[in-house]
């Protein structure tokens, strides 16, 4: 019997874990990197339509209709993907109502969009349009240190450059809406201070929703698939936008008046989003999400003063420079982050190489 026989296979006959481990990174990033791609242009199409539907046909629907419908959207669509990775033994509605018993932590989530929803109109009744873009830029480092502080992240000085930078090139692009003189009159007889109060208030809501939403997907023990969380958090945004139709009243045209084409399209379009979201923070993280929404203002002021004649003037193309670069920056720098051991689970691949290894040892 030849010596390779007697020593078993080959060491060209065992697994290349690392190589694995390498490919299994590689489809990871692909992945991350579409779910961020169709998410900066469902963002600009969104924004673009919204501008087109509301700025040019002065459609008059309500708002909160067309969210009540993309959240209808979302509740179908996620349902008919939990019943299709059903196995054959079990069934779609027991699956569904043991989901809405367990969803008290996104119905918390749902609660907190709707309380930014509310500050966002006490902040406009009360400061100008221009201050209120100004502060809304903070979401961008509440969401890092949100992220710090709950999931105990540490981002390089590199990084926490390129967040800043990213924040001010968007304040610069914003520069029509706070450097505009009637923008930036505050509405007669608001109270500067409650306004304030109420836009700082909601960047920091809007941070810790974020980091709570990735929090909840990643490393809560009940560990329920993505499609799972969104048909809980959707069904807890029913009744929230709801009561903003029933104390809206409808508008000038009514409950249910004013829809189109246009409005149909917005409604699926924003459920996209939602679903797109919560994908980003699954593959990524909501750093990353927020880097993609944020790039989404660059493209769909571009692509807005194409279509529909919007501004883009010098200082709007420099700070998009400035935002394109930032977002490099940051996603491009190698220095490596400290993650919590407790919040990363082991790769199956390093598993495998670490069990590998225990049966070497053991051997000898």
């Amino acid at each position: 019997m030849s010596k390779d026989s007697d020593e078993g296979p080959s060491s060209r006959d065992q697994p290349d874990y690392k190589t694995e481990a390498r490919m299994f990174s590689s489809v990871m990033n692909s992945t991350k990197l579409a779910v961020l791609f169709l998410l900066c242009m469902q963002n600009t199409l969104f924004t673009v339509m919204r501008r087109y539907s509301q700025g040019v046909l002065r459609e008059q629907y309500s708002k909160y209709e067309v969210l009540l419908v993309g959240e209808f959207i979302k509740i179908v669509y996620s349902a008919f993907k939990i019943a299709a990775d059903l196995s054959p033994s079990e069934k779609a509605v027991p699956r569904l109502r043991y989901l809405i018993r367990r969803s008290r932590k996104m119905a918390v989530l749902a609660c907190i969009y709707g309380a930014m929803n509310i500050l966002s109109f006490v902040s406009l009744r009360n400061i100008s349009a221009g201050m209120f873009t100004i502060f809304a830029q903070l979401k961008i480092l509440t969401t890092a240190t949100c992220s710090t502080i709950m999931l105990g992240r540490s981002y390089s000085m590199t990084k926490w450059r390129a967040l800043i930078s990213l924040m001010m090139g968007v304040l610069l692009f914003s520069e029509p809406i706070w450097n505009n003189s009637e923008r930036s009159k505050s509405p007669e007889g608001g109270n500067v201070v409650l306004g304030t109060a109420a836009v700082l208030t909601e960047v920091t809501l809007s941070g810790f929703a974020s980091i709570y939403f990735e929090k909840v997907i990643k490393t809560d023990p009940e560990q329920l698939g993505i499609w799972e969380r969104n048909y809980q958090l959707a069904f807890g945004s029913v009744p929230i936008y709801l009561m903003f139709m029933i104390f809206g009243g409808g508008g000038d045209v009514g409950h249910g008046g004013g829809w189109s084409i246009v409005a149909v399209m917005l409604a699926i379009l924003g459920a996209a989003g939602g679903l797109l979201v919560a994908l980003s923070i699954k593959h990524g993280d909501s750093i990353l999400k927020t880097l993609a929404t944020t790039g989404a203002i660059v493209f769909s002021a571009t692509l807005d003063h194409m279509v529909l004649g919007g501004p883009l003037t010098s200082i709007m193309m420099i700070a998009g420079v400035q935002v394109v670069l930032s977002i490099c920056n940051y996603t491009f720098d190698q220095t490596p982050s400290a993650e919590p051991s407790s919040n990363a689970p082991t790769p199956p691949a390093q598993r495998d190489e670490e069990m590998q290894k225990l049966n070497s040892e053991n051997k000898n």
